[in-house]
C-alpha cells in the first residue's frame, strides 16, 4: 500500500470523503441507531451521544454483510453492543437488530424493532461511518422519510480511521475501496429508487473517476 501522503489516491479521496458526509447539529432523539459495519467506531460514538444524553435508548442493526461477512465471527450488531457496553451503556438500553444485511433492511428493521418496543420515533440520530452519512439519509428519505433523521459520526481524520480499519482486519485498499463503492451507489441506487437523488459536484466525479483508474475499484456495483 502506498504511503498516506502519496497525493496520487490520497487527494481524490479527501475529495470523495467530504462529499459523502453529512453532519448534523445534534439535538435530543427518540433512539439512537448505530448502523452496521466492521468499524466500531460507530458504537463508541454512540455511546458517547447516549452519555451526553442525546436519547435514552441505542439501537444497532446490522447482521453480516459486504464488509463483515467472513471478517466477523459475530452479526454487527451484537459486536457494536459490546462495544457500547465495555464504553458504560446498560445493556437494558441497547436493542439488537441483527438480522439486516444492507441498507435498506437496516432501515425497514429497525423501523419495525422500535415500533414492536413501543418508540414511535418522529426524530432519531443515525450514527454510522463518516463517508456514509449521506448515504444512510438519502436512503432514510425513501424508505423513511416520515422521520426527522440527524446524521452523525465518530470524529476522526482519515490517517486515523485507517488506522483502526486495519484492527478491524480491513486494509487500507479495502477502505478507500468502500469509499469508491459508496459513491457509485449514491447516483446508482437514486436510479434505482433506492434512495434520493444527491448533487455531487464534477470535482468529486473526478475524484472518482482518478481513484477508479488506480485500482481502488473492488467494491463498485455492476
Amino acid at each position: 500500500m502506498n504511503n498516506l501522503t502519496d497525493q496520487s489516491f490520497y487527494e481524490p479521496l479527501c475529495v470523495l470523503w467530504q462529499a459523502l458526509r453529512r453532519p448534523s447539529a445534534m439535538k435530543k432523539a427518540d433512539c439512537l441507531v448505530g448502523f452496521g459495519n466492521y468499524n466500531c467506531d460507530i458504537a463508541v460514538r454512540a455511546a458517547e451521544l447516549y452519555h451526553e444524553g442525546y436519547a435514552e435508548k441505542v439501537l444497532f442493526s446490522g447482521g453480516l454483510g459486504r464488509n463483515t461477512l467472513g471478517i466477523q465471527s459475530i452479526t454487527e450488531a451484537e459486536r457494536f453492543a459490546e462495544t457500547a457496553m465495555h464504553h458504560g451503556v446498560p445493556a437494558n438500553d441497547i436493542l439488537i437488530e441483527n438480522r439486516s444485511t444492507n441498507t435498506a433492511e437496516n432501515i425497514t428493521f429497525t423501523k419495525r424493532m422500535l415500533e414492536g418496543n413501543g418508540i414511535f420515533a418522529k426524530r432519531l440520530i443515525a450514527v454510522h461511518q463518516p463517508f456514509m452519512e449521506r448515504r444512510i439519509a438519502s436512503a432514510f428519505d425513501v424508505f423513511w422519510g416520515s422521520v426527522e433523521l440527524l446524521t452523525t459520526s465518530l470524529e476522526i481524520d482519515i490517517p486515523t480511521f485507517f488506522q483502526h480499519a486495519v484492527t478491524y482486519g480491513v486494509t487500507e485498499k479495502m477502505v478507500i475501496e468502500e469509499v469508491v463503492g459508496d459513491f457509485q451507489r449514491m447516483e446508482l441506487y437514486a436510479r434505482k429508487g433506492w434512495q434520493s437523488p444527491q448533487y455531487m459536484p464534477e470535482e468529486a466525479w473526478k475524484a472518482f473517476y482518478r481513484l477508479v483508474d488506480l485500482g481502488f475499484g473492488g467494491q463498485l456495483s455492476k
